[in-house]
């Protein structure tokens, strides 16, 4: 198969400690992925079951809070371990890596904003294992351009609750979620006026709308969420009002490589899917693989994938590196870009060189494309990916 030796090829520099513990971290997300995940992927996606459980038994193993502080209850690692665990577990089943990405970045605006105390207060139970989170960020005309978001969030007395009226569009684990970020206008226009409050599931009056009947990964529940008035304490305030827009732009970078490592994962299935068919299905006496056609194909699905996964590694060494915001979007929008489209023309051609049975569910290729065509779309598409590289030059 063409699985990297995924600890072997993390950047170099750290003690022989860490190195033992970022090997054993691997492994464990490879035992994980083999026995919880590959075993459920079909019968769950087939079904649109959301597999909380699973995410409990990952939850506990600590992979739910990997790139967070220790002294919160994360595991203090970089954000180079926690995408190649993160393709670990996209390359069996996409639907789970991605709930576990939608909760990860869902403590990020605690982590990075919030006060001490907040921290203190809620980041534990959030790092824990057994909770999940969501981000409110989208619109219905509101997308890429946060600048738009009419979801208001008003005070009647300066240190009384928010009150927020609007509604969320496509926020994922909608109905599932124990806390959401609610990304709201808490002053004028444009994209100075927006905040971030944390609010709970229970909050009276938010309301979580009918599940979006999806494509693919159907696992993973979407929705619209909808605020009549719900009531949030300003003590969830997450940083100072007005400070939305620049928690938003840390998110949407370490989203977009959460992304590009999920294509990277989903990607490599399907390479691996592939290359073993084409190994034992015979056709005029020899086996399929040996013919230029194809064998040309797998060479340049394969080159594609590798070049996917050194990008988006290059891309969180640079987060990592502690390097401008600005480079770090370029990088980000780079790796989300190139990785999304490899998963794309991997998986299509995936189902190529399948023949008909590509075409059926008896092999997961064909669900495997239509997943890849969701990566292009979520954390900005491709088209706003290439306005950001763009810009940056």
């Amino acid at each position: 198969m063409t699985s990297p030796p995924y600890a072997e090829a993390l950047s170099p520099g750290r003690t022989g400690t860490q190195d033992e513990a970022v090997r054993d971290l691997v492994a464990l997300a490879v035992q994980l992925a083999e026995k919880e995940l590959a075993p459920n992927a079909d019968d769950f996606e087939a079904r649109a079951r959301f597999p909380r459980e699973i995410l409990r038994t990952l939850g506990r193993a600590g992979l739910l809070s990997l790139p967070y502080p220790t002294r919160y209850g994360g595991g203090g690692q970089s954000q180079e371990v926690y995408l190649t665990v993160l393709e670990i577990l996209a390359k069996r089943w996409l639907g789970v890596a991605q709930s576990v990405n939608i909760h990860v970045l869902s403590c990020y605006p605690l982590a990075a904003y919030g006060t001490e105390r907040q921290r203190e207060r809620w980041l534990p139970g959030m790092l824990g294992g057994e909770q999940l989170g969501a981000n409110c960020i989208s619109e219905a005309e509101a997308g890429s351009d946060i600048a738009a978001i009419a979801c208001t969030a008003r005070q009647a007395a300066e240190d009384g609750p928010y009150t927020v009226d609007g509604t969320k569009a496509w926020t994922s684990h909608a109905g599932q979620a124990d806390h959401y970020n609610v990304f709201c206008r808490t002053g004028g226009p444009g994209v100075r006026g927006l905040s971030v409050l944390l609010a709970d599931a229970g909050t009276p009056g938010l309301h979580v709308q009918r599940l979006e009947k999806k494509m693919g990964v159907r696992s993973s529940p979407t929705a619209a969420v909808a605020f009549d008035g719900a009531q949030i304490p300003a003590e969830r305030l997450i940083g100072r009002p007005g400070k939305g827009f620049l928690i938003a732009t840390g998110l949407f970078d370490r989203g977009r490589l959460a992304i590009a490592a999920c294509a990277v994962g989903l990607a490599s299935a399907a390479l691996d899917h592939a290359v073993a068919y084409t190994k034992t299905r015979r056709q005029f006496g020899r086996p399929v693989a040996d013919f230029q056609g194809l064998a040309f194909m797998l060479a340049d699905m394969s080159t594609q994938v590798d070049a996917a996964r050194a990008l988006v590694r290059e891309a969180a060494r640079t987060l990592d590196s502690g390097a401008s915001a600005s480079a770090v979007t370029a990088a980000a929008a780079r790796a989300k870009l190139f990785a999304t489209e490899t998963a794309m023309r991997v998986t299509t051609d995936a189902v190529q060189a399948l023949g008909a049975y590509g075409y059926v569910q008896d092999h997961p290729v064909e669900r495997w494309m239509r997943e890849a065509k969701l990566l292009q779309i979520i954390e900005g598409t491709n088209q706003i990916q290439r306005v950001v590289i763009a810009r940056s030059l």
